[in-house]
């Protein structure tokens, strides 16, 4: 009777500190209690190479990379994280019902977006440049694009700012995918690709594109890539100390040369937590 009655006290004692850790999950960590084991969802994008892209081997890229580190610093190892494809129409819903615990899918920090949503970061500086063939000298600025065929992928707005605002007689083709605008600038069908220069150099390092592209380097807008989460959220100043730790242990610079340098991307400081440059 004895060891029945000791046993049952240690289920009874099990029982509770399993209903304590699934209740920490939530209040401490942001994180998910599923299927008995503790975990965090994280929003990336699945189609950007370089960046977020949902490969057969995994995910990979430089937010992929990011958003691991900070996971690990809020005590989640790799296996722990549950990837959910965020497309950018689609970031500030999946915030505020609580699809996602944040968000890390090239999501620039705009005034817009921070009435609806809280932003850690920035954790990258990006710019509005131009992707061109390798050995294509004749675009040395942006009013070099008069009279040249830029790509635009269909929804984007990057083509139509360059042609408003800087090269207004370029000629805007309109694809559907920015994998399709490369092929066209590989045979010629277009001159240059405009979007971030992440975005660019994520493509461009892709192997059957290696040496054939190069940035323009024009620094046209200024993008400051932050992690979004819900508004009012505890895990905004968790993630800014992960993000400071991953700059000062050296681990930011060697994920953006792993997932960017192929493209020679020149790619600016780490940017300060709070400092976003307009």
């Amino acid at each position: 009777m004895k060891l029945r009655k000791v046993t049952a006290a240690s289920a009874t004692v099990f029982a509770l500190a399993l209903t304590a850790t699934a209740c920490g999950g939530d209040n401490n960590g942001g994180g998910s209690d599923s299927g008995g084991g503790k975990t965090i969802t994280v929003g990336i994008k699945f189609d950007q190479p370089g960046l977020g892209q949902k490969t057969p081997q995994g995910y990979a890229g430089f937010d992929v990379d990011v958003a691991t580190y900070v996971a690990k610093k809020l005590g989640y190892k790799a296996d722990q994280i549950e990837w959910k494809e965020a497309k950018s129409g689609d970031r500030e819903t999946m915030l505020q019902r609580g699809d996602v615990d944040f968000i890390a899918a090239t999501y620039s920090i705009t005034p817009e977006r921070q009435e609806k949503v809280d932003f850690a970061g920035p954790y990258l500086l990006a710019h509005q440049d131009v992707l061109v063939r390798a050995d294509d000298n004749s675009i040395k600025s942006p009013a070099d694009l008069n009279d040249k065929k830029l790509c635009s992928v269909t929804g984007s707005t990057s083509a139509q700012n360059v042609k408003e605002k800087l090269a207004p007689k370029a000629d805007l083709q309109q694809y559907p995918t920015y994998s399709a605008c490369l092929g066209g600038l590989q045979n010629k069908a277009i001159d240059a690709l405009t979007t971030d220069d992440s975005i660019l150099a994520g493509y461009a390092a892709q192997s059957q594109f290696k040496g054939k592209f190069k940035l323009g380097g024009f620094k046209m807008t200024n993008e400051n890539y932050g992690i979004g989460v819900k508004k009012g959220s505890d895990l905004k100043n968790k993630i800014n100390k992960a993000l400071e730790d991953m700059v000062a242990d050296g681990s930011w610079q060697k994920a953006v040369d792993k997932n960017l340098g192929p493209a020679n991307y020149k790619n600016e400081p780490a940017p300060k937590i709070g400092d976003i440059k307009s």
